[in-house]
């Protein structure tokens, strides 16, 4: 089963690390390099993180393709040629549009750690926890 993968936190990366070992990742997309700190530095996201250390490690991986968009829709014909039998998402951080959703015949699988849709926005995983919910 060829994946294509949409994370970008560090919530992301152990789901991304279970899908390397049982099945094939073709590619990976998560947000652009961003600046953090005082001093602006610009830093990879968690997921090219993990996966720049793995890939050094590993030679089986360095055919993953990491793809850092600004915006999705030019690279929907990218995606297209890695024919993926599912897509998995877990905290890319952007909305992710319906013509990339439907590129997959299994379709798209989204992982969130809270209640969807009834702690949507900035603090999921805290609302969940404060109201108890399991």
């Amino acid at each position: 089963m060829r994946i294509i993968f949409f994370g970008t936190s560090s919530f992301a990366v152990p789901i991304l690390e279970a899908l390397l070992k049982h099945y094939e990742v073709a590619a990976v997309v998560t947000q652009p390099d961003a600046k953090v700190g005082r001093k602006k530095i610009l830093t990879p996201p968690p997921v090219k993180e993990f996966l720049e250390v793995r890939l050094l490690k590993e030679v089986s991986l360095r055919q993953i393709e990491i793809l850092q968009p600004e915006k999705l829709s030019p690279i929907i014909p990218r995606l297209k040629e890695f024919a993926p039998d599912l897509m998995v998402v877990a905290a890319y951080g952007k909305i992710i549009p319906q013509a990339i959703i439907d590129l997959p015949p299994l379709g798209c699988l989204n992982l969130h750690p809270s209640h969807l849709p009834k702690y949507r926005g900035p603090s999921p995983v805290q609302y969940t926890n404060l109201n108890g919910d399991k």
